[in-house]
């Protein structure tokens, strides 16, 4: 089937030579029968010939082309992300002269077109091959909306490009569903045999996954800000604004000993009073730092401590949602939240800092080096 929506010259100049053709072959046009296209969003009924050559019926590429069903469930999946309501949908496209007979506009035919489009969308999506990307970190998040919780991955190359690379429903805290949607990644052909930059948001089984399925291969970074919403919520208000002025201190500075030696008193100065809160800052408070290990630039730094990157992917998904009155499972939030996931990729910008992207790179060859991971030679720093 012809996809219309190639915008190539040369796929509508092929079938105006196969009109061509068929004008010049023996054929004639005994009759027409009903058919349809779909332009503008809707199925419109027009009559199409009929043509015959040597007792049988050959079909006309061109109308094929007009007939095809696909640009239609693309016209109503981005109609949807825009905010339009499946009830307004008809109203929302040009109309159609006095007369015209169309259909497909309804609420119930609209709705079902979208499900069907973003559950092939998801499922293309979640099964996309990753080898061909040069991914040197992983982001991931768990991200709660409604009554669900999204965990997304996101995939910084080289070049300082990210790449959605898949979306999953289930808690961070969910052993099985952390380990899954890692071995999806590795399956798909995400590299595990070199190291690997992996911002996580803090959740043990997150954490006890990653260690799992990736091995000494992942270097793990604890996103800063997640650390830093825990420690304060182990403190009255009264305490938290001088802890906080003392952490994001430590999280700023250029130097790995100076922010541990900063977190480290912070810890003691804690313990008497809020042993929890200190408790806080010294778990795995090593993995906090590990950007600074790296000897980055300050921005590529403060890119890779949080896993911000990730949240403000799925925060440019809210305008897609906000039409949607009640959620019917886990399935219809994943297909509504990855359509517009998709949707924002294309809006995609380079890391920030990634001018400095060879530097984490050489980085982490030279640590492949140190713990002795297999790394091919064009590779290594």
């Amino acid at each position: 089937m012809i996809d219309v929506d190639d915008s190539s010259d040369s796929r509508f100049d092929r079938l105006g030579r196969w009109d061509d053709r068929l004008s010049r072959a023996r054929t004639h046009r005994p009759d027409t029968v009903p058919s349809e296209v779909v332009p503008g969003g809707r199925k419109v009924a027009v009559p199409r010939p009929r043509v015959r050559a040597d007792g049988r019926e050959i079909p006309l590429p061109t109308f094929q082309a007009l007939a095809h069903t696909d640009p239609l469930n693309r016209r109503v999946v981005e109609q949807m992300l825009v905010g339009v309501a499946t009830r307004q949908y008809a109203r929302s496209l040009e109309p159609v002269p006095a007369g015209v007979v169309s259909r497909g506009t309804s609420k119930s035919s609209v709705s079902r077109r979208f499900v069907a489009k973003t559950t092939a969308q998801l499922r293309a999506w979640q099964a996309a091959p990753l080898d061909g990307l040069d991914l040197i970190a992983l982001i991931l998040d768990g991200v709660h909306i409604g009554e669900h919780c999204l965990i997304v991955a996101l995939g910084i190359a080289a070049d300082g490009h990210k790449h959605a690379l898949g979306l999953w429903e289930g808690a961070t805290e969910n052993a099985a569903v952390c380990h899954s949607l890692l071995a999806n990644l590795q399956s798909r052909g995400l590299r595990t045999d070199r190291s690997l930059l992996v911002i996580l948001d803090g959740a043990a089984a997150l954490h006890k996954a990653t260690r799992a399925v990736f091995g000494e291969a992942a270097l793990l970074q604890r996103c800063q800000v997640h650390k830093l919403r825990n420690i304060l919520d182990h403190l009255p208000e009264r305490q938290r604004p001088w802890v906080q002025a003392i952490v994001r201190r430590a999280y700023q500075a250029t130097d790995v000993k100076v922010a541990t030696r900063l977190l480290t008193d912070l810890a003691k100065r804690l313990e008497e009073e809020y042993p929890s809160a200190a408790g806080s800052v010294r778990e795995g408070l090593e993995e906090t730092l590990t950007v600074l290990t790296l000897q980055l630039s300050v921005r590529l730094q403060r890119s890779l401590a949080t896993t911000n990157a990730a949240e403000s992917l799925l925060s440019r998904t809210r305008h897609v949602k906000r039409n949607v009155k009640r959620w019917r499972g886990g399935q219809m939030m994943l297909r509504w939240v990855a359509a517009g996931v998709l949707e924002a990729v294309k809006g995609f910008r380079r890391l920030k800092g990634h001018a400095d992207m060879p530097r984490l790179v050489a980085a982490l060859r030279a640590r492949d080096q140190r713990i002795g991971l297999g790394v091919s030679a064009e590779h290594v720093a």
